[in-house]
């Protein structure tokens, strides 16, 4: 299916998509990590935060505004470059969100959107096996055990 003759992205809900976008090899340094729902809604980008979203490290609401408008803006660039000409009607829903004071940047969140993106559109033909619905990203500092 190209995506002149698929449906709007998403065609039903894309829960759970995991974005890590950590990169620390010199300055500046990147840090931003989401879990987040991609929900069919009207045409466009809509960013939402859900009820009870979680924000570990510097939650000041005016940088997290920003990082979320930039997760937003990563997801339109990656869905436009990688399904060009197919429509778009999601809400892609907040649910965890980590920011390091110094190194979360607008950069690190869009990075982060773009990946999310690309995840969404790679689970757009179901679950993968072993993909585990709901799964919660690793606490800040830890590995995901194998």
């Amino acid at each position: 299916m190209t995506s002149e003759t698929a449906g709007p992205f998403p065609p039903y809900p894309i829960r759970g998509v995991q974005a890590r976008y950590v990169r620390q090899t010199g300055c500046p340094c990147d840090v931003a990590i989401v879990r987040v729902d991609f929900e069919p809604r009207e045409e466009g980008v809509h960013l939402e935060v859900a009820p009870g979203a979680t924000v570990h490290g510097d939650s000041d609401p005016r940088y997290l505004a920003l990082f979320h408008a930039a997760l937003a803006e990563g997801v339109r660039e990656e869905l436009a470059e990688r399904a060009p000409g197919r429509a778009v009607a999601l809400a892609v829903v907040v649910h965890f969100t980590v920011v390091h004071e110094v190194d979360s940047r607008e950069h690190s969140f869009r990075v982060a959107g773009r990946l999310a993106a690309r995840e969404a559109l790679a689970r757009e033909g179901g679950p993968s096996e072993g993909d585990a619905e709901g799964r919660r990203p690793a606490e800040p500092g830890r590995r995901p055990k194998a």
